[in-house]
Protein backbone atom coordinates (compact mmCIF):
# COMPACT_ATOMS: atom_id res chain seq x y z
CA UNK A 1 0.00 0.00 0.00
CA UNK A 2 1.25 3.45 -0.88
CA UNK A 3 1.67 6.10 1.75
CA UNK A 4 -0.47 9.22 1.73
CA UNK A 5 1.07 12.29 0.08
CA UNK A 6 3.56 14.12 2.29
CA UNK A 7 2.67 17.67 1.18
CA UNK A 8 6.12 18.86 2.21
CA UNK A 9 5.40 17.68 5.78
CA UNK A 10 2.92 20.53 6.34
CA UNK A 11 -0.41 19.88 8.13
CA UNK A 12 -3.45 20.26 5.86
CA UNK A 13 -4.64 23.20 7.95
CA UNK A 14 -1.58 25.19 6.89
CA UNK A 15 -2.12 24.57 3.20
CA UNK A 16 -4.15 26.81 0.89
CA UNK A 17 -5.68 26.66 -2.56
CA UNK A 18 -4.98 23.62 -4.70
CA UNK A 19 -2.53 22.26 -2.11
CA UNK A 20 -5.29 22.09 0.49
CA UNK A 21 -7.72 20.51 -1.97
CA UNK A 22 -5.11 17.88 -2.81
CA UNK A 23 -4.40 17.16 0.85
CA UNK A 24 -8.11 16.64 1.44
CA UNK A 25 -8.56 14.39 -1.62
CA UNK A 26 -9.85 10.90 -1.04
CA UNK A 27 -7.92 7.91 -2.36
CA UNK A 28 -10.15 6.11 -4.86
CA UNK A 29 -7.85 3.44 -6.28
CA UNK A 30 -4.42 1.93 -5.73
CA UNK A 31 -2.22 0.01 -8.10
CA UNK A 32 1.46 -0.94 -8.02
CA UNK A 33 3.52 2.26 -7.81
CA UNK A 34 0.51 4.52 -8.28
CA UNK A 35 -2.44 5.83 -6.31
CA UNK A 36 -5.45 7.77 -7.62
CA UNK A 37 -7.14 10.56 -5.69
CA UNK A 38 -10.44 12.32 -6.35
CA UNK A 39 -9.55 16.02 -6.62
CA UNK A 40 -12.30 18.56 -6.11
CA UNK A 41 -11.76 21.01 -8.96
CA UNK A 42 -13.21 24.49 -8.99
CA UNK A 43 -12.93 24.87 -12.76
CA UNK A 44 -11.97 22.69 -15.72
CA UNK A 45 -11.86 25.12 -18.65
CA UNK A 46 -8.74 27.23 -18.11
CA UNK A 47 -7.20 30.10 -20.03
CA UNK A 48 -3.75 29.59 -21.55
CA UNK A 49 -1.89 32.63 -20.24
CA UNK A 50 1.57 32.52 -21.84
CA UNK A 51 0.45 33.62 -25.30
CA UNK A 52 2.96 31.18 -26.82
CA UNK A 53 0.61 28.25 -27.41
CA UNK A 54 -1.62 27.58 -30.44
CA UNK A 55 -4.70 27.41 -28.22
CA UNK A 56 -6.33 29.63 -25.63
CA UNK A 57 -8.36 27.22 -23.50
CA UNK A 58 -7.09 24.03 -21.86
CA UNK A 59 -8.82 21.04 -20.30
CA UNK A 60 -6.83 18.59 -18.18
CA UNK A 61 -8.81 15.78 -16.53
CA UNK A 62 -5.84 14.69 -14.39
CA UNK A 63 -2.99 16.17 -12.36
CA UNK A 64 0.04 13.92 -12.59
CA UNK A 65 0.70 11.30 -15.23
CA UNK A 66 1.49 7.64 -14.76
CA UNK A 67 3.34 7.38 -18.08
CA UNK A 68 6.35 8.80 -16.21
CA UNK A 69 8.12 10.45 -19.15
CA UNK A 70 11.58 11.51 -17.95
CA UNK A 71 11.45 14.85 -19.74
CA UNK A 72 7.88 15.88 -18.89
CA UNK A 73 7.71 19.64 -18.35
CA UNK A 74 4.45 19.38 -16.38
CA UNK A 75 6.11 17.90 -13.29
CA UNK A 76 6.16 21.40 -11.85
CA UNK A 77 2.36 21.34 -11.52
CA UNK A 78 2.62 18.97 -8.54
CA UNK A 79 4.67 21.60 -6.75
CA UNK A 80 1.56 23.80 -6.64
CA UNK A 81 0.10 21.08 -4.40
CA UNK A 82 3.25 21.11 -2.20
CA UNK A 83 4.26 17.72 -3.59
CA UNK A 84 7.95 18.25 -4.22
CA UNK A 85 9.23 14.71 -4.54
CA UNK A 86 9.75 14.45 -8.31
CA UNK A 87 8.36 10.92 -8.41
CA UNK A 88 5.06 12.02 -6.87
CA UNK A 89 4.07 13.32 -10.30
CA UNK A 90 3.83 9.80 -11.69
CA UNK A 91 2.78 8.04 -8.49
CA UNK A 92 0.13 10.40 -7.09
CA UNK A 93 -2.52 10.93 -9.76
CA UNK A 94 -5.28 13.44 -9.00
CA UNK A 95 -8.46 12.86 -10.99
CA UNK A 96 -11.01 15.61 -11.52
CA UNK A 97 -13.99 13.31 -11.17
CA UNK A 98 -16.53 16.10 -11.56
CA UNK A 99 -14.86 17.57 -14.66
CA UNK A 100 -17.64 16.69 -17.17
CA UNK A 101 -20.33 18.47 -15.13
CA UNK A 102 -18.00 21.43 -14.55
CA UNK A 103 -17.28 21.66 -18.27
CA UNK A 104 -20.93 21.61 -19.22
CA UNK A 105 -21.73 24.41 -16.77
CA UNK A 106 -18.75 26.50 -17.87
CA UNK A 107 -19.70 26.20 -21.51
CA UNK A 108 -23.23 27.26 -20.68
CA UNK A 109 -21.97 30.35 -18.85
CA UNK A 110 -19.31 31.34 -21.38
CA UNK A 111 -19.83 34.84 -22.79
CA UNK A 112 -16.62 35.64 -24.62
CA UNK A 113 -15.71 34.54 -28.11
CA UNK A 114 -13.10 32.07 -26.99
CA UNK A 115 -10.27 30.47 -28.88
CA UNK A 116 -9.35 26.84 -29.60
CA UNK A 117 -9.68 24.32 -26.77
CA UNK A 118 -6.90 21.78 -26.19
CA UNK A 119 -7.45 18.65 -24.15
CA UNK A 120 -4.39 17.09 -22.53
CA UNK A 121 -1.88 19.96 -22.58
CA UNK A 122 -0.27 19.21 -19.21
CA UNK A 123 -0.94 15.53 -18.52
CA UNK A 124 -2.11 12.73 -20.77
CA UNK A 125 -5.91 12.36 -20.89
CA UNK A 126 -5.51 8.68 -21.85
CA UNK A 127 -3.04 7.64 -19.17
CA UNK A 128 -3.79 4.38 -17.27
CA UNK A 129 -6.16 6.07 -14.79
CA UNK A 130 -8.57 6.82 -17.64
CA UNK A 131 -9.16 3.12 -18.22
CA UNK A 132 -10.87 2.94 -14.83
CA UNK A 133 -12.26 6.45 -14.31
CA UNK A 134 -13.51 7.39 -17.82
CA UNK A 135 -13.27 11.14 -17.18
CA UNK A 136 -11.91 11.95 -20.64
CA UNK A 137 -14.66 9.93 -22.28
CA UNK A 138 -17.34 11.80 -20.32
CA UNK A 139 -15.73 15.13 -21.23
CA UNK A 140 -15.90 14.15 -24.89
CA UNK A 141 -19.57 13.27 -24.45
CA UNK A 142 -20.14 16.86 -23.34
CA UNK A 143 -18.27 18.23 -26.36
CA UNK A 144 -20.33 15.93 -28.59
CA UNK A 145 -23.42 17.97 -27.65
CA UNK A 146 -21.78 21.20 -28.90
CA UNK A 147 -21.47 22.78 -32.31
CA UNK A 148 -18.83 24.99 -33.89
CA UNK A 149 -15.99 24.31 -31.48
CA UNK A 150 -12.34 23.98 -32.46
CA UNK A 151 -10.96 21.13 -30.39
CA UNK A 152 -7.84 19.01 -30.15
CA UNK A 153 -6.50 16.15 -28.03
CA UNK A 154 -2.81 15.49 -27.41
CA UNK A 155 -1.96 12.00 -26.19
CA UNK A 156 0.39 9.04 -26.26
CA UNK A 157 -2.43 6.74 -25.23
CA UNK A 158 -3.90 4.11 -27.52
CA UNK A 159 -6.84 3.94 -25.13
CA UNK A 160 -8.27 6.72 -27.29
CA UNK A 161 -9.46 3.96 -29.63
CA UNK A 162 -11.98 2.92 -26.97
CA UNK A 163 -13.77 6.22 -27.60
CA UNK A 164 -14.07 6.12 -31.39
CA UNK A 165 -17.85 6.23 -31.13
CA UNK A 166 -17.80 9.47 -29.13
CA UNK A 167 -15.01 11.00 -31.24
CA UNK A 168 -17.11 10.49 -34.36
CA UNK A 169 -19.97 12.42 -32.71
CA UNK A 170 -17.61 15.23 -31.70
CA UNK A 171 -16.33 15.46 -35.28
CA UNK A 172 -19.83 15.66 -36.71
CA UNK A 173 -20.39 19.27 -35.59
CA UNK A 174 -16.97 20.54 -34.55
CA UNK A 175 -13.49 21.00 -35.96
CA UNK A 176 -11.50 18.31 -34.19
CA UNK A 177 -8.11 16.67 -34.41
CA UNK A 178 -5.92 14.23 -32.49
CA UNK A 179 -2.22 14.89 -31.95
CA UNK A 180 -0.50 11.56 -31.27
CA UNK A 181 2.86 12.19 -29.63
CA UNK A 182 5.69 9.95 -30.84
CA UNK A 183 9.16 10.83 -29.58
CA UNK A 184 11.11 8.11 -31.34
CA UNK A 185 10.58 5.03 -33.48
CA UNK A 186 13.01 3.08 -31.27
CA UNK A 187 10.98 0.94 -28.89
CA UNK A 188 13.95 0.49 -26.60
CA UNK A 189 14.63 4.20 -26.30
CA UNK A 190 10.94 4.92 -25.84
CA UNK A 191 10.83 2.44 -22.97
CA UNK A 192 13.67 4.31 -21.27
CA UNK A 193 12.24 7.78 -21.88
CA UNK A 194 8.53 6.97 -21.41
CA UNK A 195 8.43 3.89 -19.16
CA UNK A 196 4.67 3.28 -19.06
CA UNK A 197 3.52 4.81 -22.35
CA UNK A 198 2.40 2.55 -25.20
CA UNK A 199 5.22 1.60 -27.63
CA UNK A 200 5.64 3.76 -30.74
CA UNK A 201 4.24 1.18 -33.20
CA UNK A 202 1.01 1.01 -31.19
CA UNK A 203 0.67 4.80 -31.29
CA UNK A 204 1.19 4.89 -35.05
CA UNK A 205 -1.33 2.08 -35.44
CA UNK A 206 -3.79 4.19 -33.44
CA UNK A 207 -3.24 7.09 -35.86
CA UNK A 208 -4.05 4.77 -38.76
CA UNK A 209 -7.26 3.59 -37.10
CA UNK A 210 -8.35 7.12 -36.25
CA UNK A 211 -7.81 8.31 -39.81
CA UNK A 212 -9.66 5.27 -41.17
CA UNK A 213 -12.57 6.19 -38.91
CA UNK A 214 -12.66 9.66 -40.48
CA UNK A 215 -11.03 11.48 -37.59
CA UNK A 216 -8.32 14.01 -38.41
CA UNK A 217 -5.14 12.75 -36.75
CA UNK A 218 -1.42 13.28 -37.05
CA UNK A 219 1.89 12.96 -35.28
CA UNK A 220 3.76 15.27 -32.96
CA UNK A 221 7.47 14.52 -32.98
CA UNK A 222 7.74 15.89 -29.48
CA UNK A 223 9.80 16.58 -27.69
CA UNK A 224 12.81 16.37 -29.96
CA UNK A 225 15.76 15.58 -27.70
CA UNK A 226 19.20 16.96 -28.67
CA UNK A 227 21.64 14.19 -29.45
CA UNK A 228 19.02 11.50 -28.92
CA UNK A 229 16.20 11.96 -31.43
CA UNK A 230 17.15 15.02 -33.50
CA UNK A 231 19.29 13.49 -36.23
CA UNK A 232 18.15 13.65 -39.88
CA UNK A 233 17.96 9.87 -39.87
CA UNK A 234 15.79 9.74 -36.75
CA UNK A 235 13.32 12.39 -37.90
CA UNK A 236 13.19 10.94 -41.41
CA UNK A 237 12.31 7.52 -40.05
CA UNK A 238 9.57 8.93 -37.84
CA UNK A 239 8.07 11.05 -40.62
CA UNK A 240 8.17 8.11 -43.00
CA UNK A 241 6.32 5.87 -40.55
CA UNK A 242 3.84 8.63 -39.77
CA UNK A 243 3.10 9.03 -43.48
CA UNK A 244 2.72 5.27 -43.86
CA UNK A 245 0.16 5.33 -41.03
CA UNK A 246 -1.83 7.96 -42.90
CA UNK A 247 -1.01 10.84 -40.54
CA UNK A 248 -2.55 14.05 -41.87
CA UNK A 249 0.01 16.35 -40.30
CA UNK A 250 3.46 16.10 -38.74
CA UNK A 251 4.84 18.67 -36.30
CA UNK A 252 8.31 18.84 -34.78
CA UNK A 253 8.70 20.43 -31.33
CA UNK A 254 12.01 20.86 -29.47
CA UNK A 255 12.47 19.88 -25.85
CA UNK A 256 11.17 22.32 -23.22
CA UNK A 257 13.06 21.46 -20.04
CA UNK A 258 11.64 23.04 -16.91
CA UNK A 259 13.80 22.98 -13.73
CA UNK A 260 11.45 20.45 -12.10
CA UNK A 261 11.80 18.18 -15.13
CA UNK A 262 15.56 18.67 -15.20
CA UNK A 263 15.77 17.18 -11.70
CA UNK A 264 14.44 13.91 -13.11
CA UNK A 265 15.90 14.06 -16.59
CA UNK A 266 19.53 14.94 -15.84
CA UNK A 267 20.21 11.96 -13.52
CA UNK A 268 18.70 9.72 -16.19
CA UNK A 269 20.91 11.33 -18.85
CA UNK A 270 24.05 11.08 -16.71
CA UNK A 271 23.38 7.39 -16.14
CA UNK A 272 22.41 6.40 -19.69
CA UNK A 273 24.09 8.98 -21.91
CA UNK A 274 26.75 10.72 -19.79
CA UNK A 275 28.50 12.20 -22.82
CA UNK A 276 25.40 14.32 -23.52
CA UNK A 277 25.05 15.79 -20.03
CA UNK A 278 27.43 18.76 -20.61
CA UNK A 279 25.60 19.64 -23.81
CA UNK A 280 22.23 19.74 -22.05
CA UNK A 281 23.63 21.91 -19.28
CA UNK A 282 24.82 24.34 -21.93
CA UNK A 283 21.58 24.28 -23.90
CA UNK A 284 19.22 24.50 -20.93
CA UNK A 285 21.34 25.97 -18.17
CA UNK A 286 19.82 29.45 -18.49
CA UNK A 287 16.38 28.76 -19.89
CA UNK A 288 13.81 25.99 -20.20
CA UNK A 289 13.66 26.81 -23.94
CA UNK A 290 16.21 25.58 -26.45
CA UNK A 291 18.44 28.35 -27.87
CA UNK A 292 17.20 30.10 -30.99
CA UNK A 293 20.15 28.77 -33.00
CA UNK A 294 19.14 25.20 -32.21
CA UNK A 295 15.48 25.85 -33.00
CA UNK A 296 16.36 27.38 -36.38
CA UNK A 297 18.46 24.38 -37.41
CA UNK A 298 15.78 21.98 -36.23
CA UNK A 299 13.12 23.91 -38.15
CA UNK A 300 15.16 23.60 -41.36
CA UNK A 301 15.52 19.87 -40.86
CA UNK A 302 11.82 19.52 -40.07
CA UNK A 303 10.80 21.45 -43.18
CA UNK A 304 12.88 19.16 -45.38
CA UNK A 305 11.41 16.04 -43.80
CA UNK A 306 7.84 17.32 -44.09
CA UNK A 307 8.31 18.16 -47.75
CA UNK A 308 9.82 14.75 -48.44
CA UNK A 309 6.76 12.91 -47.11
CA UNK A 310 4.02 15.26 -48.26
CA UNK A 311 3.28 17.10 -45.02
CA UNK A 312 2.86 20.41 -46.79
CA UNK A 313 1.92 23.59 -44.97
CA UNK A 314 -1.39 23.85 -46.79
CA UNK A 315 -2.43 20.39 -45.60
CA UNK A 316 -2.11 21.22 -41.93
CA UNK A 317 -4.94 23.56 -40.88
CA UNK A 318 -3.51 24.92 -37.67
CA UNK A 319 -5.23 24.13 -34.39
CA UNK A 320 -4.18 27.59 -33.31
CA UNK A 321 -6.05 29.55 -35.97
CA UNK A 322 -9.55 30.73 -35.24
CA UNK A 323 -12.05 30.00 -38.00
CA UNK A 324 -15.26 30.91 -36.15
CA UNK A 325 -16.43 32.37 -32.84
CA UNK A 326 -16.77 29.84 -30.03
CA UNK A 327 -18.00 29.57 -26.47
CA UNK A 328 -21.02 31.77 -27.08
CA UNK A 329 -24.27 31.73 -25.15
CA UNK A 330 -26.08 29.91 -27.97
CA UNK A 331 -24.67 26.70 -26.44
CA UNK A 332 -27.40 26.97 -23.85
CA UNK A 333 -29.93 25.97 -26.46
CA UNK A 334 -28.06 22.93 -27.77
CA UNK A 335 -26.22 21.47 -24.80
CA UNK A 336 -27.65 18.43 -23.07
CA UNK A 337 -25.74 16.18 -20.71
CA UNK A 338 -25.42 12.76 -22.35
CA UNK A 339 -26.96 9.78 -20.64
CA UNK A 340 -24.56 7.85 -18.43
CA UNK A 341 -22.72 5.10 -20.23
CA UNK A 342 -20.44 2.30 -19.19
CA UNK A 343 -18.06 2.04 -22.10
CA UNK A 344 -14.73 1.48 -20.36
CA UNK A 345 -13.70 -1.78 -21.93
CA UNK A 346 -9.98 -2.41 -22.24
CA UNK A 347 -8.00 -1.59 -25.36
CA UNK A 348 -4.81 -3.54 -25.67
CA UNK A 349 -2.17 -1.47 -25.42
CA UNK A 350 19.60 2.38 -23.68
CA UNK A 351 19.51 2.36 -27.17
CA UNK A 352 22.22 4.37 -28.79
CA UNK A 353 21.47 8.00 -29.62
CA UNK A 354 21.45 8.89 -33.28
CA UNK A 355 24.94 9.58 -34.54
CA UNK A 356 24.25 12.73 -36.57
CA UNK A 357 22.31 15.29 -34.58
CA UNK A 358 21.12 18.74 -35.62
CA UNK A 359 24.19 20.46 -37.08
CA UNK A 360 25.62 23.70 -35.85
CA UNK A 361 23.85 23.64 -32.46
CA UNK A 362 26.11 23.10 -29.50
Amino acid sequence: MLCSPSFAQRPAGQLVGIARLAAESESVRQRPNAEYFALKARTILNRESSGKMPFAWTVNPYRGCEFGCKYCYARYTHEFMELRNGLDFERKIYAKIEAPALLRNELLRARDRGLPIALGTATDPYQPAEKHLCITRRILEVFATCEGLQLSITTKGVLILRDLDVLEKVCANNEFRVHMTVTTTSERMARLLEPKAPPPPKRLEAVARLVTAGIRAGVLAAPVLPGLTDSPRSLDRLARQAAAAGAQFFHVIPLFLMPSAMKQFMPFLEERYPHLAPRYRKLYGKSAYAPESYKRELAKLAAAVKARYGFHQTSRSSAGKVHSPQLVLEFAGSLAMPAAKNSCETVSDSPRPEESAVPGAA
